[in-house]
């Protein structure tokens, strides 16, 4: 296995030298739970990110190595062994839950422009975009072979179903980008849509694998939905209050595209005539100087803009815990509700 294959192969098991958070324990605690498990998907997406055209696997593995913590993945190998599932099919669903992931934030990153990708320079940025876009197409396509091979209709549906949903959702983003009129009920809908439902797709097949009733498969989809929410409410956070090491991802790349997102509508919302002025100049004119990233992050904190949205993904990720309720008290059941930490915790 060469040495970038290695790097893959280890994935989360490397810890860092700095103590960890609260949140990050719990993010440890799930990844320990499921260590063999884990290690046999990230063999399987070295294995399947292989082709006789070079690029392919060079660019995959510069994205799939650059430090992810396979939440999703994790999060369908914990929930099929919470149902009680003692097989291997839910290996390959997470490794094809990885590799949607993975296909997805090529191609955002290509339609982003963007030049980071957890604090490395982003795929598009090294290889160019049209290299990125057919990457991105070969690990869907990776993707649903592997779906094809395990066999269940009812997996098929639920994650294929859930790529046109993500795909959906970043149509829906672009829709709406520069446009301050925009409702919380889009923006909702655009995060339920590109992030949450594959979050949702990945706790669901664990259920499915484990032939767990109607009542099961959906209290997981319900968990998976409202976590994704709330990771996602947390991230359009961060973009406007972290440090670019710890965001990894350059800071303020919301508002450079004009994105709307909660903190930027809750702010406007709440804000002046002069502040919706200031709105709609820098986001839907696209006329920015250098110190608006400034005024817009002060005027976010004036309107507890921030910590609202901080608050209200609490809110979600309360739900996603509430969801587990269907379940008998586990250890996996256990490390699922620490883990809706980890993606509280990444604000502070």
């Amino acid at each position: 296995m060469s040495a970038t294959a290695k790097s893959v192969a280890s994935g989360p098991a490397r810890q860092d030298a700095a103590a960890p958070r609260k949140g990050e324990d719990a993010l440890s605690a799930l990844t320990t739970l499921v260590r063999d498990d884990l290690e046999a998907c990230n063999r399987l997406i070295v294995e399947r990110m292989q082709s006789d055209v070079a690029l392919i696997p060079q660019l995959a593995a510069h994205i799939v190595a650059a430090g992810g913590k396979r939440l999703r993945p994790l999060l369908t190998l914990a929930s099929a062994r919470m149902c009680g599932y003692r097989g291997q099919r839910h290996v390959g669903l997470a490794a094809c839950v990885e590799f949607i992931h993975t296909a997805t934030l090529l191609h955002d990153d290509v339609v982003d422009e963007s030049a980071l990708r957890r604090g490395q320079a982003s795929a598009n940025a090294l290889f160019g975009n049209k290299a990125s876009v057919l990457v991105g197409d070969f690990l869907f396509s990776r993707a649903f072979e592997v779906m094809v091979e395990d066999g269940s209709l009812e997996v098929l549906r639920i994650l294929s179903a859930a790529s046109a949903t993500i795909a959906e959702g970043e149509v829906l983003q672009l829709i709406t980008q520069n446009d301050t009129t925009t409702t919380e009920a889009q923006y909702l809908k655009v995060i339920e849509g590109k992030t949450a439902a594959l979050f949702a797709a990945a706790t669901e097949v664990g259920a499915v694998v484990a032939d767990q009733p109607p009542a099961g498969q959906g209290a997981l989809r319900e968990f998976g939905m409202a976590l994704g929410v709330a990771f996602q409410l947390v991230d359009d956070a961060l973009d406007y209050s972290a440090d670019q090491q710890a965001l990894g991802k350059t800071v303020g790349d919301d508002f450079r595209e004009g994105k709307i997102t909660l903190p930027v509508l809750l702010a406007f919302a709440r804000g002046s005539d002069e502040d919706r002025a200031f709105w709609r100049r820098t986001l839907e004119d696209r006329d920015q100087a250098d110190d608006d990233l400034g005024t817009a992050l002060a005027l976010m904190r004036r309107h507890g803009a921030l910590a609202d949205t901080i608050e209200r993904a609490r809110r979600y990720g309360d739900q996603a815990i509430a969801a587990l309720a269907e379940f008998p008290d586990t250890v996996e059941k256990r490390a699922l509700a620490d883990v809706v930490a980890f993606c509280i915790e990444r604000a502070r």
